[in-house]
């Protein structure tokens, strides 16, 4: 019997096989878009962590659950604190008014699952 996996995880691994399906081409354009995402979100005048508060703020107002995930995981992973992602989230509630709501309910269960994970040693870093 197939073991149930949790919604969390089985978005990591759509975003994966999807990733490698996009970047499987011969088009200059998506690979170097892929590679301005990874310099974008890297090491700069602002730090990666610093970053990833900007990417879910942006992700939120957006509404973009996909994008609200990986920034979700990217900022546990960096070590923000609970109470540091919910304090960008409420910017990011501010920013985009009450359309965020359902978008803030998802990222919270996401939260949830990732901070279990990190608290159980099973995050990945």
């Amino acid at each position: 019997m197939s073991e149930i996996k949790h919604p969390f995880e089985e978005f990591r691994a759509k975003r994966l096989a999807g990733n490698e399906a996009a970047l499987d081409t011969n088009s200059l354009l998506v690979k170097r878009f892929f590679g301005l995402d990874k310099t974008a979100y890297g090491e700069g005048t602002l730090d990666k962590k610093t970053k990833e508060l900007l990417g879910l703020v942006s992700s939120m107002v957006l509404r973009c659950n996909d994008c609200i995930d990986y920034h979700l995981e990217q900022a546990v992973k960096l070590d923000w604190s609970r109470e540091q992602i919910d304090e960008a989230m409420g910017v990011a509630l501010l920013v985009g008014g009450s359309i965020v709501i359902p978008h803030l309910r998802h990222a919270k269960e996401s939260l949830a699952f990732l901070f279990a994970e990190k608290e159980a040693g099973k995050l990945e870093t």
